[in-house]
């Protein structure tokens, strides 16, 4: 059973950084999708970042520039790497799996929760000013 365990949620001043990980286990898919999202308070989910099992990775325009998604493929570990986090960053963020799959190039992120068959629980990131 494929589980997602996410962790690195906290309390970070805006302009600060955070590293949010997730822990993946129960497969044994070598190609594969994987994706963060968020969700702020009152606001729909939504995909931020996306990489496949090579490396390649997109992020949506809220977070270009400032979050770097990576992933450790011998750990099974899928990290984002937050920077000059601002208040709208507070959100709920999730770690999700597409598996197995091609990669990511076939999704669009307005539609990405869609293509996910695994979620984690999520982990609160909250930006004070």
């Amino acid at each position: 059973q494929v589980q997602l365990v996410e962790s690195g949620g906290g309390s970070v001043q805006t302009g600060g950084s955070q590293r949010l990980a997730c822990e993946a286990s129960g497969y044994t898919y070598s190609r594969y999708c994987m994706a963060w999202f968020r969700q702020a308070p009152g606001k729909e989910r939504e995909a931020i970042a996306l990489i496949d099992h090579e490396g390649n990775a997109r992020y949506a325009d809220s977070v270009k520039g400032r979050f770097t998604i990576s992933n450790d493929n011998v750990k099974n570990i899928l990290y984002l790497q937050m920077n000059s986090l601002k208040p709208e960053d507070t959100a709920m963020y999730y770690c999700a799996a597409d598996l197995p799959a091609r990669g990511c190039s076939d999704i669009e992120f307005k539609y990405a929760e869609v293509w996910m068959d695994y979620w984690g629980k999520g982990t609160r990131v909250t930006i004070s000013s």
